[in-house]
C-alpha cells in the first residue's frame, strides 16, 4: 500500500480519540486539547469507558457507541488494547488511525506479537495505520492537531516527516518565531503501516506543500523509496536528515569495495540519486527550512553581498569558499551605479560594503541597484549593529527594496548580534526574509541552495538501454559454472571472461600450477618482457599482504625463482591456504596513470552499488571513494568520479596530462549493467584500474558470488527493461516495439510537430502548438517501476506512436494515453499500442485501466469500446473508458483500422 485512504488522514470529515481523559497532563488530556484547539472544523468524537466529559465534551464509552463512523481515529490506549479497537474501527468502516500509544518497539515476543495483531486487526478493512509510539499527526492547512505536540503550529507551505517525535517537536517549536508554518507534520514512530515513501508518494501531490522536510533513520521498502522520493523531488524541493550514520561494522571482507561501501554511505549515494538533498545537522534542516519554505528558488550562479561590515563580509566569502559555492562577479555597469551610492571608502566589489554608519535609505538604494543588475540571482544583506545606525529601519529598507524589485529574486538577511537586533530581524522574519545569526549560518543555507539545484539537474539524467548488449548469456555461464561447482568465487580467468563480456579492459592473464608453469607463461610471453607474478588462492583475497605479489620479473628461471620463493612466504604466514597456482601478467608500463579503485557491492537495503575511488594497496587508508545506485549512464558516472578527492589527479597535474574520464565513466556503466543482469555476483573488485590519457584498464580483479536473495539482488531503481522490445508489422510495415528511452526526447518533439493541432488538443488537452523540450523530457524520462511508454519505431528511428501507462502509487490501477503521428493514423497503429499497454498491464497484475477520452475524440472512444473498454457515466467534455481484466492478447489484429 501507499497513499490508499489518506484522505481520511489529512482531510478527514470526523475524528475520534479513543483514550481521551480528563485527568490534566495525561496524553488523553493533551490530545483532546490539542483536537479541540487545532481549529478543526469537522465533527469531534471522544471514548473513555469512564465516560466523564473531558474539556467540557461529552465522552463515549466505547467505539460500538459512537453516534457516527469517525473517518480517522486517534488511539491512546494502553499497547495490549490497540488490536481490539483498530478491528472495532474496521467494522465501523474508519479508514486511518494514529496509534499514539506505546508498548510495541520492543524486540521481545510480547511486542512482535502486539504488532501483528495491530496489521491483522487492520488489514481486511484497509485501514492505514500512523505509528504506533508516535507523537502524533498535525495538518494545520485542515486545522488538525492530532498529537501531543506542545502548540499547533501555524499553516504554510512546509511538510515534516520525521521517524522521531523528538525531531519534529524541537522542529515546531523552532518554526514559528521564524515564520514559517506547515501544511502537514507527520511521526512515524514504529511505522508498521505508513512509511517515508507512502508520506513522499502524497506530499509530492499534495497542492497544499512547497517544500519537504525528512528525518529518515532507516528504510524497509528501497525501491518505494526511490521511486516516491525521485517523484516528489522533480516537483519540490525535499531536504532531508539522516539518523543513526554510524559506520560500525563496515569491515574489510573479499574486497576492498566491500570495506569502503558503509550503510551510511549507500544512503547518501540512494538520497543523492534521488534528488534529495541530505544535510547533516538539525540545524542545517532548520535553516535549509527558510530558504525553501516557498518552494524551489530560481537558480543562482552565485550570491552578492551587501554588507554595513567588512569583516562580516570577509568572513561570509571564507564561508562560501568552504562550502564550495559561488561568489557572483559584478558587472561595470552594476560597480558604477553603487559607486554613485556608496561612501567614498566603501567597497562596489563583491562584497559589497556600504561602512558602519550606513542608514535605511543606503541599504535599501544598495540593495535596489543589486536587485535590478542582471548578473545577481540572490543577495545575502549582513548587518552589524552599531550606535550610529538602526538596524530595525535597515531591516525595514531592505524589505521595502524586495518589495519594489516584486520579489523576483532571492534576498537573504543575517542580522548579526542579539537585543540591538532583535526588532530588525523580527520584521524581517514577518516579511518572509530567510534571516539567520550569523552571516556563516546564511551562508551555508545558500550552498544548500546551490546543491539542490545541481541535484534536481541530475535527476534529469536517466540511463538508456546499451548501445551495444553485453555477452551476458557468456558471463552467465560461467557465474553458473562456479556456483554449480560450489565455489564462492571466480578463478582469475573466469573473472577476465567475465569482465571482457562487458567490455572491461584488463591485463590479459595466465594461470599457472606449479612454479616451472609459471617459468614457461612468462617465457612465452616474451623473454625479455617483464611478467608480474602473483599467488593464486581461494583463501587469500589480497595477495599483497602475505608476499603474494612480485613485480617486473624477467625471463622463466627468474618467474620460476620467485615463484618458489612465493610458495615459501606462503608456507609460513598462511600454512592453511590452499595454493591453485600462479597468475602471470604482462607488466603494463603506464608511468603517468593513475591507479583508481572500482567495484560492486550489495547493500541489504538497496541492493546492488557501484564504487569509485583512490585505488592502490592503500585503499581502506585513503578512504576516498564516491557510491552510486545502478543503472548508470555516462553522466552519472562522471559526477560519482567527480566526487571523488581522485577526480582531482586524474584532470591532470604538471606534466601528467588528463586522464580519459570518458573509459573510466564506461567502466562504472558497464558494472551497473553487470549488477542487475547478474544478481549472482556478490562483490566485484577492480583495483588497480590504471587511468590515464590511454583510457582505463583494470590489472587485478576479484569477483565473489552466491546465489541471490530477493533483497539485495533487486536494484532500487528499475533498469531499462529491454526485455520488453519486440518486432511488430502494421499494415503490412515492419516497426520496433520498445518502451521509451530517455534519448527520445528529440524524437517525440519531432513526432508531435508532425502532427495536427487537433490531434495534439485531443492528446494534451491543451492549446499548445509544439511539446516543449522540458515535458518533453518528463515523458521520456520515466521509472520504469511504475510508468511505462512503449514507441513504434520505424528501421530509421522515427517514432509513429506511443501508448502510455501510468500507475498509482497503490499499483491496483493505471491510467493509459494514446497517440499516433497524424500520417500514420487508420493503419492498425493505435490498437497494437493500446493493445500492448493492455498486456503490459496484465503482467502488472493491475486491477483496472482507465482514461478520460474527449468527448469529440470519437476514434479513440471507439478504438476503446472495440478493444473491450466499458464507458463509465460522466458528466463535462471527457468521457472515461475501463478495462477491469485484461484483454487476449491478439484481440487488436481483430480492431477495425481506427486512429488515436
Amino acid at each position: 500500500m501507499t497513499t490508499r485512504n489518506f484522505e481520511a488522514l489529512f482531510s478527514p470529515k470526523r475524528i475520534a480519540l479513543i483514550g481521551a481523559s480528563d485527568r490534566a497532563g495525561s496524553v488523553g488530556e493533551v490530545l483532546a486539547a490539542n483536537l479541540l484547539g487545532g481549529g478543526f472544523r469537522g465533527e469531534l468524537l471522544f471514548v473513555n469507558p469512564k465516560g466523564r466529559p473531558v474539556h467540557g465534551h461529552a465522552v463515549f464509552p466505547s467505539v460500538a457507541a459512537l453516534p457516527e463512523t469517525p473517518d480517522l481515529a486517534v488511539i491512546a490506549t494502553p499497547a495490549p488494547t490497540v488490536a481490539g479497537v483498530i478491528a472495532e474501527l474496521g467494522a465501523r468502516g474508519c479508514r486511518a488511525a494514529v496509534v499514539i500509544s506505546a508498548g510495541f518497539e520492543g524486540d521481545d515476543p510480547d511486542s512482535a506479537a502486539r504488532r501483528q495483531a495491530i496489521l491483522e486487526a487492520a488489514r481486511p478493512h484497509l485501514l492505514r495505520i500512523v505509528g504506533p509510539n508516535c507523537l502524533g499527526l498535525l495538518s494545520p492547512v485542515h486545522g488538525i492537531n492530532a498529537s501531543f505536540a506542545r502548540t499547533t503550529p501555524p499553516a504554510g507551505g512546509l511538510a515534516l516527516v520525521a521517524q522521531s517525535g523528538a525531531v519534529a517537536a524541537a522542529a515546531l517549536d523552532w518554526a514559528p518565531p521564524h515564520g514559517l508554518g506547515f501544511s502537514h507534520v507527520v511521526t512515524l514512530g514504529d511505522s508498521l503501516d505508513v512509511d517515508v515513501g507512502d508520506l513522499l508518494d502524497f506530499l509530492g501531490r499534495d497542492p497544499e506543500t512547497r517544500a519537504i522536510l525528512l528525518y529518515v533513520e532507516s528504510l524497509r521498502d528501497a525501491r518505494k523509496f526511490m521511486s516516491a522520493a525521485r517523484y516528489a523531488a522533480r516537483a519540490k524541493p525535499v531536504i532531508l536528515l539522516k539518523g543513526g550514520r554510524s559506520r560500525a561494522g563496515a569491515k574489510a571482507a573479499f574486497s576492498h569495495t566491500r570495506a569502503l561501501a558503509g550503510a551510511d554511505d549507500v544512503y547518501a549515494a540512494a538520497f543523492r540519486r534521488a534528488g534529495v538533498l541530505q544535510v547533516d545537522g538539525l540545524d542545517d534542516l532548520l535553516d535549509a527550512a527558510l530558504v525553501f519554505a516557498g518552494g524551489r528558488p530560481p537558480p543562482a550562479r552565485g550570491l552578492t553581498i551587501l554588507t554595513n561590515g567588512g569583516g562580516a563580509g570577509v568572513l561570509a566569502v571564507d564561508a562560501l569558499e568552504r562550502t564550495g559555492a559561488r561568489l557572483a562577479g559584478l558587472d561595470p555597469a552594476t560597480q558604477e551605479a553603487l559607486r554613485g551610492l556608496t561612501p567614498a571608502h566603501g567597497a562596489v566589489g563583491n562584497p559589497v560594503d556600504i561602512l558602519g554608519d550606513a542608514g535605511p535609505d543606503l541599504y535599501g538604494r544598495s540593495l535596489g541597484a543589486l536587485l535590478a543588475a542582471p548578473e545577481v540571482d540572490a543577495v545575502l544583506v549582513i548587518n552589524c549593529p552599531t550606535a550610529v545606525a538602526d538596524s530595525g529601519e535597515a531591516a525595514d529598507a531592505v524589505i521595502a527594496a524586495r518589495t519594489a524589485a516584486r520579489g523576483r529574486k532571492p534576498v537573504l538577511a543575517a542580522w548579526l548580534g542579539e537585543p540591538s537586533v532583535a526588532l530588525g530581524r523580527a520584521h524581517l522574519t514577518a516579511a518572509g526574509v530567510p534571516t539567520y545569526p550569523t552571516a556563516e549560518a546564511a551562508v551555508r543555507a545558500f550552498a544548500t541552495w546551490d546543491r539542490a539545484q545541481a541535484l534536481h539537474a541530475l535527476l534529469l539524467e536517466a540511463p538508456d538501454g546499451a548501445d551495444e548488449p553485453p555477452d551476458v548469456a557468456g558471463a552467465r555461464k560461467v557465474v553458473e559454472r562456479a556456483l554449480a561447482e560450489g565455489r564462492a568465487a571466480l578463478d582469475p580467468l573466469e573473472v577476465q571472461a567475465v569482465l571482457q563480456a562487458y567490455g572491461i579492459a584488463t591485463a590479459a592473464a595466465r594461470l599457472a600450477r606449479t612454479p616451472a608453469e609459471a617459468g614457461e607463461a612468462a617465457a612465452a610471453n616474451g623473454p625479455d618482457d617483464p611478467v608480474a607474478l602473483k599467488i593464486q588462492s581461494p583463501d587469500i583475497s589480497h595477495k599483497s599482504d602475505v608476499g603474494g605479489v612480485v613485480l617486473g620479473l624477467r625471463g622463466a628461471p627468474a618467474v620460476e625463482q620467485a615463484a618458489r620463493a612465493m610458495l615459501d612466504r606462503l608456507a609460513a604466514a598462511r600454512p592453511d591456504a590452499r595454493l591453485e597456482g600462479f597468475l602471470v601478467q604482462p607488466m603494463i608500463s603506464r608511468p603517468k596513470a593513475q591507479e583508481v579503485l572500482a567495484g560492486l557491492v550489495r547493500d541489504p537495503t538497496f541492493g546492488p552499488v557501484v564504487v569509485v575511488g583512490h585505488g592502490g594497496v592503500s585503499v581502506e587508508v585513503v578512504a576516498d571513494r564516491a557510491l552510486g545506485l545502478p543503472p548508470l549512464n555516462a553522466a552519472l558516472a562522471r559526477d560519482m568520479i567527480g566526487q571523488t578527492r581522485v577526480s582531482r589527479l586524474l584532470a591532470g597535474y604538471r606534466d601528467r596530462p588528463a586522464a580519459d574520464l570518458d573509459a573510466l565513466a564506461a567502466v562504472l556503466v558497464a558494472l551497473g549493467r553487470l549488477s542487475t543482469d547478474l544478481p549472482e555476483i556478490a562483490e566485484l573488485d577492480l583495483n588497480p584500474v590504471l587511468c590515464d590519457a590511454q583510457g582505463a584498464l583494470a590489472l587485478d580483479a576479484r569477483i565473489a558470488v552466491r546465489r541471490p536473495d530477493a533483497t539485495t539482488a533487486r536494484p532500487a531503481i528499475l533498469p531499462y527493461p529491454e526485455h520488453l522490445a519486440r518486432d511488430i508489422v502494421a499494415d503490412g510495415e515492419p516497426l520496433r516495439l520498445r518502451p521509451i528511452r530517455p534519448s527520445d526526447v528529440a524524437r517525440l518533439i519531432e513526432m508531435v510537430d508532425r502532427c495536427t493541432p487537433e490531434d495534439i488538443h485531443l492528446r494534451f488537452c491543451s492549446g499548445m502548438g509544439h511539446l516543449n523540450e522540458e515535458l518533453a523530457t518528463r515523458l521520456c524520462q520515466i521509472d520504469y517501476d511504475r510508468h511505462m511508454a512503449f514507441v513504434a519505431e520505424t528501421a530509421a528511428g522515427d517514432l509513429l506512436g506511443v501508448g502510455r501507462l501510468v500507475e498509482d502509487p497503490e499499483g491496483e490501477t493505471a491510467e493509459f494515453a494514446l497517440m499516433v503521428r497524424s500520417d500514420r493514423q487508420h493503419h492498425g497503429l493505435g490498437g497494437i499500442l493500446l493493445q500492448a499497454v493492455l498486456d503490459y498491464a496484465a503482467t502488472r497484475g493491475l486491477r483496472e485501466v482507465w482514461g478520460d477520452i474527449a468527448r469529440e475524440n470519437s476514434r479513440m472512444l471507439d478504438l476503446a469500446r472495440a478493444l473491450g473498454f466499458s464507458t463509465a457515466p460522466s458528466d463535462g467534455d471527457f468521457a472515461r473508458v475501463c478495462a477491469t481484466k485484461a484483454i487476449p492478447a491478439g484481440q487488436a489484429d481483430a480492431v477495425p483500422s481506427l486512429g488515436r
